[in-house]
């Protein structure tokens, strides 16, 4: 995350908010970076493999 994507959000709020508004917008923002570094680079699994390990392990 940097610097302008911290005041686009800041400024995205209305005048008044809760902190805990603030904190929760910016760290949804740098989960959503983080999964689409991920997917990037390859790290991420197809949902029918996923589904093939959950119905492996339920058995």
């Amino acid at each position: 995350m940097n610097k302008a994507k911290v005041i686009e959000t800041l400024n995205s709020l209305p005048e008044e908010f809760k902190t805990e508004e603030l904190v929760e917008k910016l760290l949804f923002l740098e989960k959503v970076e983080n999964a689409r570094q991920e997917v990037a680079a390859g790290k991420v699994l197809p949902v029918a493999e996923v589904i093939k390990s959950i119905a492996i392990s339920l058995n």
